[in-house]
């Protein structure tokens, strides 16, 4: 008889972040991309005051059917990565994507433990602070809506 029971993942007993407001998760030097659908882009145009239009025009890339937020030229920044009299800081916090909000919980990072500790080594948030548990982890990797919490 075949076991389909799924293995738990190596972060079972959760892990500890707590964003201090680096901004390195904003920050090259590599290049990326982040992703903003259409709603995040229509609440993004309605925080600034813009046009869906001209939001797309001045701060998005198509990246084939995708749109991403363009990153500074030279350094790989985002372009809403700011900086401000405590050091750097997201000018659109408040609407920013929810590839953003999910930071440091991405598959990526959650591959093996090695690979959450080489996102350690850029983020000096990961282990240390608020333990998340497996269940508040698996949430946030699987939630797309993230107004609907407003």
């Amino acid at each position: 008889m075949a076991n389909n029971k799924k293995e738990a993942p190596w972060y079972v007993g959760g892990l500890h972040f707590e964003c201090i407001g680096c901004g390195n998760c904003c920050a090259g030097p590599d290049e990326g991309y982040i992703w903003i659908t259409r709603p995040e882009i229509e609440r993004l145009a309605n925080f600034l005051g813009m046009t869906t239009e001209k939001v797309r025009e001045q701060f998005l890339i198509r990246v084939g059917t995708k749109s991403s937020i363009k990153e500074q030229p030279v350094t790989k920044d985002c372009v809403f990565l700011t900086e401000t009299s405590d050091g750097r800081g997201c000018s659109i916090y408040k609407v920013r994507p929810n590839q953003c909000r999910t930071w440091p919980f991405w598959n990526y990072n959650l591959g093996s433990s090695n690979d959450w500790n080489e996102a350690g080594t850029r983020c000096p948030g990961i282990n240390r602070g608020k333990l998340y548990t497996l269940e508040q982890i698996e949430s946030l990797k699987q939630k797309k809506k993230w107004w609907d919490d407003e």
